[in-house]
């Protein structure tokens, strides 16, 4: 039988800012919401960060994900991914207390430093919901995004041994960041099989290209032959696009409004569900099939929903 392919969907991200979308979920009742309705709409993995509910800024503070993860998981099977990437300003230790408390299936970890850039997203707009978004946006101009072998090896050790058990989503946002992880793999710091999600479209990083992500696709085969899965994430305009190709590849997709905004060229996504529905079509019509929250955990070799801390 084919491999089915994950449908992984992050929820909100640290990116996009309240004024960009009246949709975008930024209080825990509404990324729960949206979270359990992706789900619902056949997303396998919820790729999960927080927001201060007061202002709507991207938060680490554990406290602001005690409202959403016993809610989805009470209502869901899917996977919990809990993003170790905080914001691109946090330093690794600031970014890892919610991982620590909830010890959740799956953390994504970001494989090398690098420019982070969201500054030309503030040029599109002349009013702001809130007062932190312009500053927070112009700022990134000047941004590093550290991922030092010392930062990777810290999240290793605290979060992939046995208290905790986690399966990392190795996110790799150019070439470099493959041979970063390899070697990572090559001292002991990960186990074969791993899970890489190739980011592309992100300012500072690999541009979604289908040549591109031909390229990471055989860079990665070089270098950890069969033992790895992959994902793809095509931010904003390239985001079916490049799930429809990856799938065809091979690979799994990940989907969601911390990546793009939009269902359509110029049409805001009334939901996360709205693109899981979306990409569920467009993987039907080419002939993969979406994997259910248990078969993704049976591919990627998770410790399983009886294991985390919520």
């Amino acid at each position: 039988m084919p491999k089915k392919t994950i449908i992984s969907c992050a929820i909100t991200g640290a990116v996009h800012t309240p004024t960009m979308s009246p949709h975008l979920p930024v209080h825990p009742e509404t990324i729960a919401s949206q979270a359990i309705d992706a789900a619902e709409a056949g997303a396998a993995i919820l790729h999960l960060h927080a927001r201060n509910p007061a202002n709507g800024a991207p938060s680490v503070d554990p406290a602001h994900f005690a409202d959403i993860l016993p809610r989805i998981r009470a209502e869901t099977d899917a996977v919990i991914n809990i993003s170790t990437g905080g914001n691109p300003v946090m330093t690794v230790a600031e970014r890892l207390p919610p991982a620590l408390t909830y010890s959740p299936e799956m953390c994504s970890m970001n494989m090398g430093s690098m420019n982070f850039a969201l500054h030309p997203l503030a040029d599109k707009y002349d009013s702001w919901n809130e007062a932190w978004e312009e500053d927070y946006l112009r700022g990134s101009e000047g941004n590093i995004f550290r991922n030092t072998f010392a930062d990777i090896r810290l999240i290793a050790d605290q979060l992939g041994g046995t208290d905790h058990n986690v399966k990392f989503e190795h996110e790799c946002y150019d070439v470099g960041h493959l041979y970063n992880l390899k070697f990572c793999l090559d001292r002991g710091l990960f186990q074969a099989p791993i899970f890489l999600q190739f980011v592309m479209g992100i300012l500072g990083g690999i541009s979604a290209e289908l040549d591109n992500l031909t390229f990471m696709k055989q860079t990665a085969d070089k270098l950890f032959g069969d033992q790895y899965e992959w994902s793809v994430i095509g931010a904003g305009a390239q985001q079916m696009r490049m799930a429809s190709v990856g799938a065809q590849m091979g690979g799994h997709v990940r989907v969601g409004l911390e990546d793009s905004l939009y269902i359509s060229r110029g049409k805001l996504a009334s939901s996360n569900a709205e693109q899981v529905t979306k990409v569920i079509r467009i993987l039907h019509e080419q002939g993969n099939e979406a994997a259910t929250p248990d078969e993704a955990r049976a591919i990627l070799g998770l410790k399983g929903a009886d294991k985390v801390q919520f």
